[in-house]
């Protein structure tokens, strides 16, 4: 149905969609659905009329949860699904082993999903709500570790903060903002050298330098970055998603780099199975580790000091410390947290951990009322910054109760519940015998999502 005129100027009309593209306009995205149509409908299965009414229940693929199919078909699509041939190499492969980091969740367990935990908030009492609104002020004020702003641009970057970065690099100056900063923090702490590659010391500074292993590496643009100005050239990039305009071929083009990449979920990454860094020291790095990530990867990291009961034998890598920018608190999932003891000394337990999740995203989006701003990176000051949204008769309870909030209070109740994540995230790396720091590396109007946790190792 087409929108009605506002100010009765009419609702601009999306433009045609490419030939046989599926016709469904995503209008968050601003573009056509980007799956071929089907050959009876201008629309592919997944937005078909047909489909869309059809009450028969879609369930996500066992091989590849990325796309659904409907739960009748199920059993006949497992076996030709496009992914399966990947899945079955992966399996074969010494560094996968399922759920190995998965924190110790129960199997087979289902990840509560946004829509699950909103409607578990909107079932609270109104004094249950306020009662959970003050444990959190109050958790945060005890426990959360002052957030420090550390915004840091190394010497070593200068070539890129000036612009001397190859342009076919599809970068945003944001994003290259970012990444000089956690490199600045990584040189501060102690991770890297200070002065890079350029400095006197070049030749012992390349030969000692540690492995890098990017986790979530997308396209691996950070790694370059310290490929190019601290001579990293042993590279090992995670991420279980198909990219293009990587990095990998001006890395490879690199002289003396030695590149790997890993296409697997962080979950089921054990690295004392991945041949070319046995015996290696190595930094582990991960820019906007979305949700349970964060926790996945410093479990692969400290896997043999969080599970005691490992073989002998697998002290053959060494881990010299780790920069891990967070992201999307929102998805974080109770099952993958890897500092539950720390949230139950505070007296918070899984479904209000859930609910603080829920609330996080009030920190990149002050309205919280569009699903779709949930998964954006970057929100502007604007929409956090909203204030109370006009009351609906029909609406009662607590979602009256939090549309009522203004959109300030509801952005720094958000942070708070980040701050106490994160928080809980250092305080396991000090429990494990590292030194660990978590600072504000970029200011919020470059990025709301800009914690990063670092750790080292103290010998």
């Amino acid at each position: 149905m087409d929108r009605p005129p506002a100010n009765g100027v009419p609702a601009p009309q999306p433009p045609p969609p490419p030939p046989g593209r599926c016709h469904f306009w995503l209008p968050n995205k601003r573009r056509h659905c980007a799956n071929s149509h089907l050959s009876s409908s201008q629309y592919c299965g997944n937005h078909s009329p047909e489909s869309s009414s059809d009450s028969r229940r879609r369930v996500p693929c066992p091989v590849d949860p990325s796309h659904t199919v409907f739960e009748e078909n199920l059993e006949a699509h497992v076996g030709k699904c496009p992914f399966r041939k990947h899945a079955d190499a992966l399996a074969a492969q010494p560094y996968y082993s399922k759920g190995i980091n998965s924190g110790g969740g129960e199997a087979g367990v289902a990840a509560v999903t946004s829509a699950a935990k909103r409607a578990s908030v909107h079932k609270l009492s109104e004094e249950e709500f306020w009662a959970l609104v003050a444990k959190i002020r109050s958790a945060h004020t005890a426990a959360a570790v002052q957030m420090r702003e550390s915004y840091i641009a190394p010497d070593a970057c200068d070539k890129w903060m000036k612009g001397q970065v190859d342009r076919k690099v599809p970068y945003q100056e944001k994003h290259v903002v970012q990444q000089v900063s956690i490199v600045g923090n990584m040189e501060t702490f102690g991770l890297l050298p200070r002065g890079g590659a350029e400095d006197a010391m070049k030749e012992i500074a390349v030969k000692t330098a540690p492995a890098v292993v990017e986790f979530g590496a997308g396209r691996g643009y950070l790694t370059q970055m310290l490929a190019d100005c601290y001579g990293i050239k042993n590279i090992f990039l995670v991420e279980r998603r198909s990219y293009k305009l990587k990095a990998d071929r001006s890395l490879r083009q690199n002289e003396g780099v030695k590149l790997e990449r890993l296409r697997i979920d962080i979950e089921d990454l054990n690295l004392h199975g991945v041949k070319a860094l046995s015996g290696s020291p190595y930094l582990a790095i991960g820019k906007h580790l979305c949700g349970p990530a964060t926790d996945m990867t410093i479990m692969c990291c400290l896997h043999e000091l969080h599970n005691r009961t490992e073989e002998k034998g697998h002290d053959k890598h060494q881990l010299r410390g780790l920069a891990l920018a967070t992201c999307c608190h929102h998805l974080c999932q109770w099952k993958h947290y890897a500092n539950k003891a720390f949230l139950s000394r505070l007296g918070i337990v899984e479904e209000e951990f859930h609910a603080m999740t829920w609330f996080s995203s009030w920190a990149v989006d002050g309205d919280h009322s569009s699903h779709d701003s949930l998964d954006s990176e970057d929100t502007s000051s604007e929409t956090r910054n909203r204030g109370t949204e006009k009351p609906d008769p029909e609406i009662v309870g607590v979602e009256r109760i939090i549309r009522g909030i203004p959109g300030v209070e509801r952005s720094a109740l958000g942070f708070m519940c980040k701050d106490i994540i994160d928080t809980g995230r250092m305080l396991w790396l000090r429990s494990k015998g590292l030194d660990a720091d978590l600072v504000s590396y970029v200011p919020s109007d470059v990025s709301p999502e800009n914690h990063l946790l670092m750790a080292k190792c103290r010998s």
